[in-house]
């Protein structure tokens, strides 16, 4: 089925707010309204913490994925590792460097327009490898981001339900790869491959790094200095518990920051009012003689808007992660039952016209009222990052990550339509992709400074 959330939607619209399907024996919930998720994924969240782990995640080697673990001590323990690393106090540490990468990309765009979604791909890939491990990435090509990249694409293929029937007959999972019609068998093999070299490379590599005495400030230099003197078994369970974090974040943070970013451009193509609306804030409150940094956020209301837009109108993971239920429950009168799948739909809570009017358009001024953030609008971070216990605990580093980003990039830069060779504009479709992951349809833009001044600006971050 392609784009389901939209299917999921147009079904609640005709029986009501939670659908439920039976799917080979297996009992499906979409919930399609935040007070259906509320109710349910946040309220009762003690039931509904669990996951219904696709037969894929083992075979593809994704077992150490905080997503995808079943709830429970080792679950807990992962959480609270990335809860140490990215709280709120913590993620004021990184600041340095999401300002650096941002400030580097102006330049990657300055001299490959062309190319600015590689280029934008490379930057937050690389701010997050730098956090994380203390790699310096200077290459679009690095083996680093390389992993990253076809860790997405397999999630993106591997995780979609219903793609392969391993999922509806889990007796297939013991069938050999040479098999015929065991492709699931042998893309799962070169997957796990793939996964495995995430999880371990960069964090071995750094502790080499660290080992040799060249260490420069990350995460994991955190980490080995925690160890202290813990030796045998429990070291060994607190470096795995690091690998396994960290990967989940410089995977899941850097794809879906950089999907977000493309929804970004893609709305400044469709839409320059925006762009002027936003230019006119940064002009107002930076001037032309700097960049933004992160002192300016709560002076920039109108871009802190722009982002939390982009997150609203393409999100990145549309039905989320699936919860499931730890034992029989009862909503509105009807029964879910044990282990059944619950998904939050979060494409439908974040197009909810109740909500969010016109919700098909890309309008920042809905979050705002009298030029600042109006609270009585819903944020969409509340919806776009996960529920319940399971919300995902780096929701503000990617929220600040998109907020330098977006910032520094209206400061200097038109974007605008490409053009055709007899100089037509090229305006896109503002459509995204059908999978467990969603990204903008690619697309070609402008990207130019937006005068001497802006050149001058981008020059100096070099």
């Amino acid at each position: 089925m392609s784009y389901p959330w939209m299917a999921y939607r147009d079904l609640s619209r005709k029986y009501g707010p939670v659908v439920h399907l039976r799917v080979f024996g297996q009992s499906i919930v979409v919930l399609n309204t935040a007070k259906a998720v509320s109710d349910l994924l946040d309220s009762r969240s003690a039931n509904y913490s669990d996951r219904v782990r696709p037969v894929m995640v083992p075979l593809m080697g994704l077992d150490w994925n905080i997503a995808f673990m079943p709830y429970g001590p080792t679950w807990r323990q992962h959480r609270r590792s990335v809860h140490q690393y990215f709280n709120p106090e913590s993620i004021r540490g990184f600041e340095p460097i999401q300002l650096k990468t941002a400030r580097q990309l102006l330049g990657h765009l300055r001299r490959e327009p062309g190319n600015f979604l590689q280029m934008i791909n490379f930057m937050i890939g690389a701010g997050i490898i730098e956090i994380a491990y203390g790699h310096i990435v200077q290459d679009p090509n690095n083996q680093y981001l390389v992993l990253s990249r076809s860790g997405s694409a397999a999630a993106s293929e591997g995780l979609v339900p219903g793609t392969f029937l391993v999922e509806f007959f889990p007796f297939l999972r013991h069938v050999p790869a040479w098999f015929p019609g065991a492709v699931f068998k042998r893309k799962a093999d070169g997957w796990r491959k793939t996964f495995r070299a995430m999880v371990e490379v960069p964090f071995n590599d750094a502790r080499a790094v660290i080992d040799s005495g060249r260490a420069v400030p990350s995460i994991v230099a955190q980490v080995i200095e925690q160890l202290g003197e813990l030796k045998g078994e429990k070291e060994k369970q607190e470096i795995e518990v690091a690998q396994n974090v960290l990967a989940a974040v410089y995977a899941g943070g850097a794809d879906t920051t950089y999907s977000t970013m493309q929804a970004f451009f893609l709305a400044m193509v469709l839409h320059p009012e925006v762009q002027r609306h936003a230019q006119l804030e940064l002009d107002a409150v930076i001037g032309q003689g700097r960049l933004p940094d992160f002192s300016d956020r709560r002076s920039l209301p109108y871009i802190t808007a722009i982002v939390k837009e982009c997150t609203r109108w393409m999100p990145v993971i549309p039905l989320g992660v699936p919860h499931a239920s730890m034992a029989d429950d009862e909503y509105e009168g009807c029964l879910i039952p044990k282990g059944s799948v619950v998904i939050g739909n979060q494409w439908a809570l974040l197009h909810d016209p109740d909500d969010y009017p016109e919700p098909e358009v890309f309008k920042p001024e809905r979050f705002l009222k009298e030029r600042k953030l109006d609270p009585n609008v819903k944020d969409p971070m509340t919806a776009a990052f996960g529920f319940g216990r399971r919300i995902c605990a780096g929701r503000e580093f990617a929220e600040s990550t998109l907020f330098i980003n977006i910032a520094s990039i209206l400061h200097v830069f038109n974007v605008a339509p490409a053009e055709d060779a007899s100089g037509k504009p090229l305006i896109p479709e503002p459509r995204a992709t059908s999978g467990f992951l969603s990204h903008p349809i690619p697309f070609q833009c402008t990207v130019k400074p937006r005068s001497p001044a802006a050149e001058r600006l981008i020059s100096d971050c070099h």
